[in-house]
């Protein structure tokens, strides 16, 4: 089993600098990886169009580079089916959308974790590529990493913001995510996600979260957004995603270019 390091650096009390894909390619995992600047990739599995094997060979460009792990956002339905199987193919993490209280935290919780006694989750033993498709089956360093799989979960609804301070109890839970859209819409404030008030619940999400000692992680789409979160408290940092940089370079180098070549 691979070292996870978005739990080493957690346990230590270290910030996390992360970013998002849309798409499953491994070579734009390997041209993030030579990078050397982030600790982890999240794949974005609730949009992104995937298949099993696509998990797999998204684990194995992650693991080309030692300083770097892996996460995968998975939808409400089917959470078993994708946390399981995408922890399988050697994702090491996991964020969970569409929380809205403490009781869908835990049973989040017990997906991921080992179906023994001890742990109380529901995951059991398998022939997959995480244990070398059945060499280290159910053994004790697989019962470790997925008791080591970081947990974060997304609060994202106006039940989940009411219910936050009982989440935030959850035994497991590592970090939580806003989410501004989907909460601007729980509330009947349609694309107002950049509104003062959804940003003022936001900061208050990342205040109790920080008070409980769950890591606020944030979605940033430039560096230059990071101080305001940053002076809050913030060192779990997302910045931007494969598709929205490419439609940023293609609009303003192609716009750039186009006033060039317009008479």
């Amino acid at each position: 089993m691979r070292r996870n390091v978005v739990r080493e650096l957690l346990a230590a009390g270290k910030p996390t600098l992360s970013t998002r894909m849309l798409t499953t390619s491994p070579q734009i995992v390997e041209m993030i990886g030579h990078s050397a600047a982030f600790d982890f990739i999240e794949l974005l599995g609730e949009y992104a169009s995937w298949t099993i094997a696509d998990f797999e060979n998204f684990a194995r460009a992650v693991e080309l580079f030692p300083q770097m792990s892996s996460m995968i956002k998975v939808e409400r339905e089917p959470r078993l089916h994708i946390t399981q199987r995408a922890l399988g193919a050697g994702i090491q993490n996991v964020l969970f959308a569409d929380c809205d209280t403490a009781k869908d935290v835990e049973e989040c919780i017990r997906l991921v974790r080992p179906a023994t006694p001890q742990d109380g989750g529901v995951h059991g033993a398998s022939m997959r590529r995480n244990v070398g498709y059945g060499l280290e089956t159910a053994g004790e360093a697989w019962a470790k990493a997925m008791r080591e799989a970081v947990i974060e979960v997304m609060i994202e609804s106006e039940t989940a913001v009411k219910n936050l301070d009982d989440i935030l109890t959850v035994e497991g839970l590592d970090m939580v995510h806003f989410g501004p859209s989907d909460y601007s819409l729980s509330v009947g404030k349609i694309g107002r996600d950049k509104s003062p008030e959804v940003q003022e619940v936001h900061r208050q999400v990342i205040e109790m979260a920080l008070r409980r000692g769950i890591r606020p992680r944030v979605v940033i789409g430039s560096a230059e957004e990071a101080q305001q979160y940053f002076d809050m408290g913030v060192r779990d940092f997302c910045v931007g995603n494969d598709l929205g940089i490419l439609y940023r370079w293609s609009k303003t180098t192609g716009e750039t270019m186009r006033k060039m070549l317009t008479p």
